[in-house]
């Protein structure tokens, strides 16, 4: 089983820095409503390969849906990195690339609230979709605060500077540079945050970077008591499996189960064929169960299990303490006993 993917159009590729692009797209006026996203979302984009026919990655929109601005994701060469770097030598305008839709749930709740946004390297790119659309179609106070190398690593300067000119009364954008500062630290990062309290404690924090700079923010928020329903976090990670490709057959000793659905105030018994995804049974039975990436990095499609074991696939989401609560993912789910309930 594939995911259904389209072809898409380059129309301009933008160097923003020496190591990173952006990919403006010309997406076909009949694929406009497949194509519409939410601020903070990333489209998944197939790199074809010798070795294994082709690699999945997932890049996020920088561009804003609430601008009038065409689609674009931005892709930074990481150190051997096969995709970023086969994209940056590779394609130019009128490269016709194969993309899932939009997808993720890296997106505030309302346009209106406050921000604080935290970046580091391309972690950026979702980022700016964020703020410019919060500037220009909501009414809250953003904070940015972004760290990088050295100035020559910021991606989107300019932008932010004309920015923070226009919406002066608005915007705050805070650089770290480590070229000059040295490496962050949680300490640091709570006393850069330390002033502008009311945004968080009213508003939401929105964290994208490398593991290491998520875990120092996260810390940092902590010692500030942000709430942590407040702080939603994007890491960079690499799918598990690869939507473009077959998926494998169901191992030989996958087991069959009737799963039990309690959504929106009803309960549907239904059957579970053996090796196959939650998700995929609760799509075919025609329920409106949520999702998004369908890939196990965003969380959309998390329940909560209310009797039997499943095993999953994939995880990058959740944390100890939701898997304690019994809370699982969908679309990584397959059944370890013959009858399997969940809520949501």
């Amino acid at each position: 089983m594939t995911r259904e993917y389209f072809q898409v159009p380059v129309a301009e590729v933008i160097r923003e820095t020496d190591e990173a692009c952006s990919l403006v797209l010309a997406v076909p006026p009949p694929l406009a409503s497949v194509f519409a996203y939410r601020p903070g979302q990333f489209v998944t984009v197939r790199v074809p390969s010798q070795a294994c026919g082709s690699v999945a990655r997932c890049y996020s929109l920088s561009s804003s849906p609430l601008l009038g601005e065409r689609p674009a994701i931005t892709v930074k060469r990481t150190e051997g990195g096969y995709a970023s770097n086969w994209i940056a030598e590779n394609v130019t305008a009128g490269t016709v690339l194969d993309l899932l839709p939009p997808a993720g749930t890296f997106t505030p709740r309302s346009l209106d609230g406050d921000l604080l946004l935290f970046a580091a390297g391309s972690g950026i790119t979702p980022v700016m979709s964020i703020l410019k659309s919060a500037l220009h179609a909501g009414r809250g106070r953003v904070v940015l605060a972004y760290a990088n190398r050295d100035e020559r690593s910021v991606i989107f300067g300019s932008a932010l500077r004309r920015l923070a000119s226009e919406f002066a009364g608005r915007l705050v954008v805070v650089h770290w540079l480590d070229s000059l500062l040295g490496v962050p630290s949680a300490a640091a990062i709570a006393a850069l945050a330390q002033p502008y309290a009311a945004l968080y404690t009213a508003g939401e924090a929105f964290i994208c970077g490398p593991d290491p700079y998520l875990t120092l923010v996260r810390e940092a928020l902590g010692q500030l008591r942000v709430p942590g329903g407040r702080v939603h976090a994007e890491r960079f990670l690499s799918l598990a499996e690869n939507p473009f490709e077959e998926t494998p057959a169901a191992p030989d000793d996958a087991l069959a189960a009737t799963l039990s659905v309690t959504l929106d105030g009803a309960t549907t018994q239904l059957p579970w064929p053996a090796g196959t995804r939650m998700l995929d049974v609760l799509i075919d039975a025609g329920l409106d169960a949520p999702f998004s990436c369908r890939q196990g990095i965003c969380g959309a499609c998390a329940c909560q299990l209310a009797g039997g074991e499943v095993e999953m696939a994939h995880n990058e989401v959740l944390e100890e303490s939701d898997l304690a609560e019994g809370y699982i993912l969908a679309c990584q789910a397959t059944a370890l006993t013959s009858a399997v309930s969940i809520t949501y």
